[in-house]
């Protein structure tokens, strides 16, 4: 008798048999596993592992790979492929990112913001797009410095001087030196808050509103066993202060007074 092809040939064991294809699941799909005979829709995968749930709301975990059927043909199930992040479209601050270019020379203009976590506030929202116009900012440890700073830096229409200050409210000391150096070329301005931490959306950090502290107790102790946290030393209140800032994800987690603020003082160092 006469075969029509060489049975010793390779691949003669596989002549006929259906192939095991690599599918990547994906949330609905309805495979089989034979050696249990459990079949069931794909709810989701974790872990090396895919879960089934039949008609009757039973779930079962098995691992990825092949011994499965789809749509009556064999199939090695695999995650599926991961998709890189889309590059953002805009800044923390809501601006709209621009072409990258080349590094830009620092701009005669500066910004000085007063208080440590302030400037690390600021830097967080806002630092892509001072970047971006080559704006440096710069500490203002406390606003007693300030009329020298004015003064050395000697501002000019080409050479601009903006300032935010901490907790800026009227008839206070805070008020009276930012009129003595407050001029057409140097803009000071600040926001009404008891401490920045205050300008973060309470929300973020799990609070209805930020509480009441009684003035006998300093004011960042208050908050910090309000929420929970340490504030025996001035570490505890740095970590509670570092554990804010990592809440806020962008401009919208602000109150918008200081958003407010903080943009007048770029369009005026940018003009």
């Amino acid at each position: 008798m006469r075969y029509e092809r060489d049975v010793l040939s390779p691949g003669w064991q596989r002549a006929g048999k259906p192939v095991t294809v690599e599918t990547p699941v994906s949330v609905g799909m309805v495979v089989e596993d034979p050696t249990s005979g459990f079949c069931g829709a794909v709810v989701r995968w974790e872990n090396g592992l895919v879960v089934l749930e039949d008609r009757a709301g039973a779930r079962r975990s098995f691992p990825f790979g092949p011994g499965f059927w789809l749509d009556g043909k064999p199939v090695s199930l695999v995650p599926p492929p991961r998709t890189r992040p889309s590059a953002p479209t805009h800044t923390a601050s809501g601006s709209r990112v621009g072409d990258v270019g080349p590094a830009k020379v620092a701009a005669a203009s500066r910004i000085y913001v007063e208080g440590r976590h302030d400037a690390e506030l600021v830097e967080k929202i806002w630092g892509d797009d001072l970047r971006h116009e080559g704006v440096v900012v710069e500490f203002l440890g406390g606003i007693d410095d300030l009329p020298a700073i004015v003064a050395e830096f000697a501002p000019d229409p080409q050479r601009r001087l903006g300032v935010l200050v901490d907790h800026l409210v009227a008839g206070t000391k805070e008020t009276r030196i930012v009129a003595q150096v407050s001029s057409a070329d140097v803009l000071i301005t600040g926001h009404p808050f008891i401490d920045i931490w205050q300008a973060v959306r309470p929300g973020r950090v799990g609070l209805d509103a930020w509480p009441s502290v009684p003035r006998e107790m300093e004011w960042k102790h208050g908050i910090s066993r309000a929420l929970g946290r340490p504030y025996a030393s001035q570490a505890d209140i740095a970590a509670t202060w570092q554990w804010i800032l990592g809440r806020v994800r962008d401009w919208r987690d602000l109150d918008p007074a200081l958003p407010r603020e903080v943009e007048r003082l770029i369009d005026f160092v940018t003009a």
